[in-house]
């Protein structure tokens, strides 16, 4: 088994698309209602990847998950913060892909100075939950009867963790295209070797 992390392209944008789509028509884990263009789905990838790390991973050169972060609040005071999001193929689930990716993103969001991470659940969710509590994610609260999906009402978790020094003033956050190439590469790479142990 070939198994890597790497910076998503636009052209994994069908692969990507095709990931999501069962999360779209069958279940509550996102509460998006209808299955996104091809072409506005590679614009969300290409607007995304200008500042935020958008990361696949690739088992026998096939994309079976993918994360990515993005800005959590627009007010300015807001900037040292994101929102995290991962999807895995089904046929893949509990191979440890999402945490590989996870662990991957966070390091290069640490590297952007970015200094609080935020994850959205529905819940229940339990193998979301267990991803969040295994990289130290605390609960914040959870906003009830939030999401209307599927006939019913849902709650959703949000989960928090700090991922930076929280220094007075901040260093100022850097976009991932002005982080070194060969610094990302290695960030990935590192976290390549726990799906390369799965069967």
């Amino acid at each position: 088994m070939t198994a890597r992390i790497r910076l998503a392209t636009i052209q994994d944008a069908k692969e990507i698309l095709n990931i999501y789509r069962p999360y779209i028509k069958d279940t509550c884990i996102t509460f998006e209602y209808e299955v996104p263009s091809l072409e506005e789905f590679t614009q969300r990838i290409r607007d995304i990847s200008r500042e935020y790390p958008y990361l696949v991973c690739e088992i026998d050169g096939r994309v079976v998950g993918y994360a990515y972060a993005h800005r959590q609040l627009a007010r300015a005071a807001y900037q040292w913060n994101a929102e995290l999001s991962v999807y895995v193929d089904q046929a893949y689930v509990g191979h440890k892909i999402g945490g590989a990716l996870y662990g991957a993103l966070l390091e290069i969001l640490a590297c952007q100075n970015v200094q609080n991470v935020y994850g959205l659940v529905t819940s229940p969710n339990p193998g979301s939950q267990r991803l969040h509590e295994k990289f130290g994610f605390g609960i914040m609260g959870v906003c009830k009867d939030t999401g209307y999906k599927n006939g019913k009402w849902h709650d959703v978790i949000w989960f928090e963790k700090k991922i930076g020094p929280h220094s007075a003033p901040p260093k100022p956050f850097e976009p991932v295209d002005g982080l070194a190439v060969s610094l990302i590469k290695r960030i990935t790479e590192s976290h390549e070797k726990i799906i390369k142990k799965q069967p």
